[in-house]
């Protein structure tokens, strides 16, 4: 019988181990648990996130491509300002060539290019939006004025009232133009029809978004930036009869996503035709614009088909609020071909320019001369290659402090080319001669001088595109 007792206190004795045992198991189970799910929420385990952040700010921009496939919260972490605005103040900001390109029935796409590992990336297609279908029949020339570099004898075709039947796609004729770190598109035709709409595309979360709409519908605007907001001006509008140029202006303020107005631009030049007939068949466009020392000059021209005047340009001061007329030199002396923003551009202050002169395979880089009031050629030879079949065979770029050439070698890859140009004052009359390295097939193009101003074009990155067309080009730096 005691024996039975026995084993009874004994079970019992066991049984109360055992719960305080799974008690304790329980409680180090949870705190294991807690552990875990703490460990597993962060981007990198046993890292502070505040460090593992710092980490991805460190890493170049070529690699979050990657890194958004790791995990979303890695997504997510390289999808946020807090990354970028680290980068910034790191000093770890990357300038990079975001180049537009005409694909296969006028589809366009963006690439990017980093110059540092040569690498492209395509972006996220745009938005495929048509806003509103008007009439049939469209206008003619639209096809031929896809980008930047359209052919402004098709524009006065249609200011003439010549018309033709042909769908239009979306962001035909839209201007483009880059502020805060983005991509904007702006504006354009839909079918027919001359839209208002603007989209943006943001790096840091890699897609498309629309914004706030212009203030008047336009297609084949210029655009310009200025303190850190988006100007745009000129382009046409349609009316009655066809294609009508505007004069209006207006900026963005990305900050606030708000338009308003800038004064319109005079066209003082067409003001002061000998008569009645020539006013009414001249008709004034901007035909680019560029911001320079803090200004936006706008190069103009009177166009009646197949007549063309050059009529210098006029320059807008955000200061004065005002627009007066451009100095002689440097209006008469833009390149004839200057169709848009894409022909000319600003590096370190100084406003170059390229000049295709008389020939298809060659062309000159001028920079302007504000002293003297005059264009000067510093680079006397530029490798462009003949594309019979492409609007715009060339681009011009400047990141880096470097003056970027964007066109096709004779394999008809996209090659972008920097130009290593010896310190030659503006003021000098003598043009540098060039030459080309970093490519077997670009090389053959020239024969190097053995002169110390000699400019080197060196390749910095390739791509085949197919038959696509170069369009237009942005920097950005974040």
């Amino acid at each position: 019988m005691g024996s039975v007792m026995s084993l009874s206190c004994s079970k019992r004795k066991a049984t109360s181990q055992d719960v305080e045992y799974s008690s304790e198991s329980r409680k180090r189970r949870k705190i294991c648990s807690e552990n875990d799910e703490e460990e597993c929420c962060r981007l990198i385990p046993s890292l502070p996130d505040e460090l593992s952040i710092q980490i991805l700010a460190r890493l170049p921009r070529i690699c979050y491509s990657s890194v958004r496939l790791v995990s979303r919260r890695w997504r997510s972490a390289v999808s946020t300002s807090e990354v970028y605005s680290l980068r910034k103040e790191l000093g770890r900001t990357e300038e990079w060539l975001y180049v537009l390109t005409k694909g296969q029935e006028d589809k366009l796409l963006w690439y990017a290019l980093d110059p540092v590992s040569t690498k492209w990336q395509r972006l996220p297609p745009m938005p495929v939006v048509v806003y509103e279908e008007e009439a049939r029949r469209s206008l003619s020339g639209f096809w031929n004025m896809i980008s930047p570099s359209f052919n402004f004898g098709e524009i006065v075709r249609s200011f003439l009232g010549r018309k033709d039947s042909s769908e239009q796609m979306p962001f035909c004729g839209c201007a483009i133009g880059a502020v805060d770190g983005c991509l904007y598109v702006i504006g354009g035709l839909s079918r027919s029809k001359t839209v208002s709409c603007v989209w943006r595309f943001d790096p840091i979360l890699n897609s498309w978004s629309e914004v706030s709409s212009m203030l008047a519908s336009r297609a084949y605007s210029k655009t310009g930036v200025l303190n850190k907001k988006l100007y745009v001006v000129g382009g046409v509008d349609r009316r009655r009869g066809g294609l009508s140029p505007l004069q209006s202006a207006e900026v963005y303020d990305p900050s606030t996503d708000a338009w308003s107005e800038v004064p319109s631009m005079p066209f003082s030049k067409a003001q002061v035709l000998p008569n009645a007939f020539l006013a009414d068949l001249l008709k004034p466009i901007a035909t680019g614009m560029t911001c320079y020392n803090g200004r936006l000059c706008v190069p103009q021209s009177l166009y009646s088909w197949p007549f063309f005047v050059d009529v210098g340009g006029e320059v807008y001061d955000p200061e004065t609020n005002l627009w007066v007329e451009m100095p002689s030199g440097m209006g008469e002396g833009w390149p004839a071909r200057q169709a848009g923003t894409k022909l000319s551009v600003v590096v370190d202050g100084e406003l170059y320019a390229f000049d295709p002169s008389s020939s298809m395979e060659n062309g000159k880089i001028k920079v302007y001369d504000q002293k003297e009031d005059t264009w000067k050629v510093v680079i006397g030879e530029v490798p462009v290659y003949d594309l019979t079949d492409s609007e715009s065979p060339y681009l011009l770029a400047g990141f880096h402090g470097k003056l970027h050439f964007i066109t096709r070698d004779p394999n008809h890859n996209v090659t972008v080319l920097r130009a290593d140009v010896p310190n030659i004052p503006v003021s000098s009359s003598s043009a540098s001669s060039s030459s080309v390295s970093g490519s077997r097939s670009l090389s053959e193009k020239t024969n190097a001088p053995n002169k110390s101003d000699t400019v080197t074009w060196k390749l910095i990155a390739t791509k085949d595109f197919g038959a696509a067309e170069l369009v237009s080009c942005q920097v950005i730096d974040i």
